[in-house]
């Protein structure tokens, strides 16, 4: 760090730099019709224990556990009745992950960063599902240093240090002269502190309060970025 300014940005992509333009509720409803499957949950339910999945190797392995943990937590709901897997196949058949936009805001925090000095994104997300969204947004070549937290690929996801200090070893600075912006608390918070990195924390809605991690930095919207560098 520069006084308080960092010498480096690292971006988390998902609720931070973009959101998907397909309606949440919409797309679960789709998901437990295509599924066959009662709805049993609604999308507050899903988003309240996201940050407790086990690390997943894949999106699909991911949602299968997210509806395994909120069958768990509703009310009425027998969790050995639930087809985690089923309902897992049918998300992944409806989502589309270039149906994306930039977070209000986010494309001026970017554009800051960019002009104050080097930038890495690490994401939680393999690279084949995130790089679609970078090429829809149109920033896959923005970055100095791109991170895919994939455990097939040998790199675990955020809270995890390793992709922090990955990134931060290919923009050329130490960890304690990035910041870390990101929405999740348990992720994006917690994994900069444990990379020794600062973190700044944009909160998009009441699920990204998901962790006792206190940020070095609390932002209202993306791009109270300026505000730091």
């Amino acid at each position: 760090m520069r006084g308080d300014s960092p010498a480096a940005v690292l971006f988390d992509l998902d609720l931070t730099l973009c959101v998907s333009t397909q309606a949440p509720e919409d797309l679960l409803s789709a998901t437990f019709e295509r599924a066959g499957v009662q709805p049993f949950c609604e999308v507050v339910d899903l988003a309240a224990v996201a940050s407790e999945t086990p690390e997943c190797e894949s999106d699909r392995e991911f949602f299968a556990a997210l509806f395994d943990l909120a069958a768990e937590r509703v009310d009425g709901v027998d969790p050995a009745t639930v087809p985690s897997w089923d309902l897992a196949d049918a998300h992944d058949a409806l989502v589309d992950h270039s149906a994306v936009r930039f977070r209000d805001g986010a494309r001026d925090a970017l554009d800051a960063a960019l002009a104050h000095g080097p930038v890495g994104l690490v994401t939680n997300g393999g690279r084949d599902t995130q790089s679609t969204k970078l090429d829809a947004l149109g920033i896959a070549d923005a970055f100095g240093a791109t991170v895919f937290c994939d455990p097939t690929a040998g790199m675990p996801p955020k809270p995890d240090p390793k992709p922090v200090r990955a990134a931060v070893d290919e923009l050329g600075v130490t960890p304690d002269e990035a910041v870390l912006v990101g929405d999740s608390k348990a992720s994006d918070v917690a994994g900069a502190h444990a990379a020794g990195a600062r973190s700044a924390w944009v909160p998009y809605d009441d699920a990204s309060n998901d962790g006792d991690h206190d940020p070095h930095h609390t932002l209202d919207a993306p791009e109270d970025l300026r505000d730091i560098l």
